[in-house]
């Protein structure tokens, strides 16, 4: 895409910037490498180092833009406190109905935060109107980043294009925090990004479906997407390798850490005749640190280091069996069921068969399902989860046409070439369009 002079000045509006640490910063990278570095910039919030490989021109707003998040934190995190929980909540996650109250006073805080006043500052809006944007492109995911997202996209004069990783828009704030005003909140301003919305994105065709519904407005569907370099060759399962490897490579937040710990303890109940089987875990240093004593009786998993970049390829390049799973947690159904994994894409294209364990009406379940790349459990019960790992380890079979239906999906929905050029074209087209009037009574409803 570097070749193509005529792409529109994009500016990417989000908490996080480019980065290979977190799976939204790894599918940013991938959907806007190669872009013209002259017509591409960020502005991001968080305090973090951003990655230069696709992008180089940064700003990063002044968390004191913010006061009372910025002293806040300040305030409550000394020495730990509400601000540093051991399973660190996400906004728009409601609390559950038997959480402590330390957890309710915490989301309480955490919307406080949220909603409190934004300041844009001269410095910003000059920088953002020097760099002439055709489009604002922005992950969203809270009040602050909506209402930053309009503000530049009013004062670039461009169209916003949003794109929804998880259904938070249903779910942030649902508990009724600050006496329901936090909800109210995320709908006013949720309404005045669609003011400037003429063309949003999903992370699936589910949701895409579901939003041009909710939203009166067309959407289209882009996910993470793999470099044709990263592809490996499709497993021989015919082969009888002894005890199986598998892996599973992504963060344990959202629950995760409970369904891997339930594959852990199912393969300790596989029968004896077969060789033991080994999961190891890749998780961010973080969740390890977090979440290691929750394997503690789980002899067969391993938790192994951190993977970057080309690591990631090496590791699910090495396993016979590569782990997906989704939390069973009623309110995490909810917020998760129209996304796609960043890993999923990567699983794909590793060649490798996969084991899904989450609810079936998840869009990551069914999306492996589309792609016959699984043998999937899709309820809560043990027994079946120890009957698809024992499916696994007796048929080779079965899993070398796993591995080569998987492969074959990825390249024809997940190759980096054709994923880029659709997402170029729809920018493109998004930023030739006029910004449209209000469309509060519509999405309202």
């Amino acid at each position: 895409m570097s070749g193509q002079p005529d792409l529109p000045r994009v500016l990417v509006v989000g908490a996080e910037p480019f980065q290979a640490t977190t799976g939204s910063g790894v599918t940013l990278a991938n959907l806007f490498e190669g872009w013209p570095r002259d017509r591409l910039a960020q502005v991001y919030t968080a305090a973090v180092e951003p990655s230069t490989e696709v992008c180089s021109r940064f700003h990063r707003v002044d968390p004191r833009s913010s006061p009372v998040d910025h002293y806040g934190r300040r305030l409550l995190g000394r020495g730990g406190g509400l601000w540093e929980r051991d399973d660190p909540a996400i906004g728009a996650i409601p609390v559950s109905a038997g959480a402590p109250s330390s957890a309710r006073l915490h989301a309480e805080l955490r919307a406080l935060a949220d909603l409190s006043p934004l300041r844009v500052a001269g410095r910003l809006a000059g920088w953002v109107r020097a760099f002439r944007p055709d489009v604002i492109y922005s992950m969203l995911g809270s009040v602050r980043i909506m209402r930053l997202a309009d503000r530049l996209a009013r004062c670039g004069g461009a169209p916003l294009v949003p794109h929804f990783m998880d259904d938070w828009p249903a779910t942030l704030y649902a508990s009724g925090e600050l006496l329901g005003y936090g909800q109210r909140s995320v709908r006013r301003h949720l309404d005045r990004v669609m003011d400037r919305c003429v063309g949003g994105l999903c992370i699936s065709d589910a949701m895409a479906s579901e939003y041009e519904r909710r939203y009166d407005r067309s959407f289209a569907a882009f996910a993470n997407c793999v470099d044709e370099s990263a592809f490996v060759e499709p497993v021989d399962g015919s082969a009888q390798p002894g005890a199986l490897r598998l892996s599973y490579v992504g963060g344990l937040h959202l629950d995760r850490w409970a369904a891997l710990r339930q594959v852990g303890l199912a393969l300790a109940d596989l029968p004896g005749d077969l060789p033991p089987p080994r999961l190891t875990v890749h998780a961010p240093e973080a969740d390890l640190a977090r979440y290691r004593d929750r394997f503690a009786d789980c002899p067969q998993v391993q938790l192994g280091a951190p993977l970057r970049g080309a690591e990631v390829t090496r590791a699910l390049a090495g396993a016979d069996v590569l782990v997906h799973v989704e939390s069973f947690r009623p309110e995490l159904r909810r917020y998760t069921r129209f996304s796609l994994s960043t890993k999923i894409p990567q699983y794909l294209a590793a060649g490798r068969p996969v084991l899904a364990y989450g609810p079936g009406e998840l869009a990551s379940m069914r999306h492996l399902n589309a792609a016959g790349a699984a043998v999937g459990v899709g309820v809560e019960d043990r027994r079946q989860l120890r009957q698809a790992l024992e499916r696994l380890c007796r048929d080779g079979a079965l899993r070398g046409r796993l591995a080569r239906a998987g492969h074959d999906w990825a390249w024809r929905h997940h190759s980096r070439g054709q994923v880029a050029r659709a997402f170029a074209a729809r920018l493109t087209e998004v930023s030739a369009v006029a910004v449209p009037g209000p469309v509060s009574e519509r999405t309202a409803r």
